[in-house]
């Protein structure tokens, strides 16, 4: 089955104008779509599919935009100055789902630790990286690895995304983004695509509780029981994200 079905709300409220043609935005939820989806191929099928379908049916003047944002990201090259291999990863201590306080020095305790940032449950391209995740923990915890979720949205967000996408581990808020300045791969949403955010229904304000807007790059990291970062994947276009089977 395409991914006809987990794009149909972004083309739904695409094209929902008004009479100033101007998108309005309304809210959408993925889980009653994603369930009737399968993941027969892998995270890079799955992107490259949702892509060329939204190449057909998202208006170009927003491609465009969305082309140039990123580009912009590239420029700020916070794949390179971000926190390097080797380094030791900042003791987090972040609110979960329920309203508890996560460390980082705790999870070290049992193993490993798998930490990806995403950018908040209204990213597509973020909600099928976290499913494919879902799809991977059972191994990863054979290996005594714990995965955590990051990102600066509100943790009701979170638990709404948690239970909508049915995921098993952790979701964990970054408020105002301070640990993803702290490692590197923080950024402030330019300008001229705030307004194209807005009309999709994507008010970073309420999503992340706060006037900043700010978002992480995509990034996962492994940390291993020492503290010490032993892989990385970053990078600026939330289009490209990693093969979690590196992660076995």
């Amino acid at each position: 089955m395409t991914l006809y079905r987990f794009i149909y709300p972004i083309v739904t409220f695409l094209s929902l104008r008004d009479k100033n043609m101007r998108y309005c935005p309304c809210d959408f939820n993925f889980k009653p779509l994603l369930e009737n989806t399968t993941i027969m191929n892998t995270l890079a099928q799955q992107i490259d599919e949702l892509n060329q379908n939204l190449a057909q049916q998202v208006p170009t003047e927003i491609l465009t935009s969305f082309g140039q944002s990123i580009a912009d990201i590239k420029k700020l090259q916070l794949e390179d100055n971000c926190i390097q291999l080797g380094a030791i990863f900042p003791n987090f201590k972040l609110q979960n789902t329920t309203n508890q306080i996560v460390e980082l020095s705790d999870l070290l305790q049992k193993g490993p630790v798998i930490i990806s940032f995403f950018r908040g449950s209204w990213c597509p391209y973020c909600n099928l990286e976290l499913r494919a995740l879902q799809q991977k923990l059972n191994s990863l915890e054979n290996q005594t690895a714990t995965l955590v979720a990051i990102s600066p949205q509100l943790p009701t967000y979170n638990a709404l995304l948690k239970e909508n996408q049915s995921l098993e581990f952790e979701l964990l808020t970054d408020q105002d983004n301070c640990l993803a300045k702290q490692i590197g791969i923080a950024f402030e949403l330019q300008d001229y695509v705030r307004p194209i955010y807005q009309s999709l229904g994507i008010d970073l304000t309420t999503y992340n509780g706060s006037i900043q807007q700010e978002l992480p790059i995509p990034a996962v990291f492994v940390v291993d029981s020492t503290g010490r970062v032993t892989y990385k994947f970053v990078d600026a276009n939330y289009m490209n994200r990693m093969d979690v089977n590196e992660l076995s």
